[in-house]
């Protein structure tokens, strides 16, 4: 099972609280992870992703194990604390503004 942790947005959005966990087929990578979150959660589809071209949000970001993987490959593989459930995948809401 992988851990994500959700921000407050979404959270509301999936009535579920601070933290999922997904079950993932195969190697778990950013995109398998959305995919496997998208299907359990489906009013999540395009709050992370665009419908289209599955390019992530703007100002939406990944992080996992003290690395931003936000601007990595969909299909690179996760960190291994994440495939094994120890440590979370975080989708992170960026701020903008000034």
């Amino acid at each position: 099972m992988i851990r994500v942790v959700l921000p407050a947005h979404l959270r509301t959005l999936a009535s579920v609280g601070r933290e999922v966990q997904v079950e993932v087929a195969g190697q778990a990578t950013v995109g398998s992870v959305l995919d496997a979150l998208e299907a359990d959660y489906p009013m999540l589809r395009g709050t992370i992703r665009d419908h289209v071209t599955s390019a992530r949000r703007p100002f939406i970001r990944f992080f996992a194990c003290e690395q931003d993987l936000s601007h990595d490959p969909p299909d690179a593989p996760l960190p291994d604390a994440v495939s094994k459930g120890a440590e979370p995948l975080l989708v992170v809401g960026a701020m903008a503004g000034g």
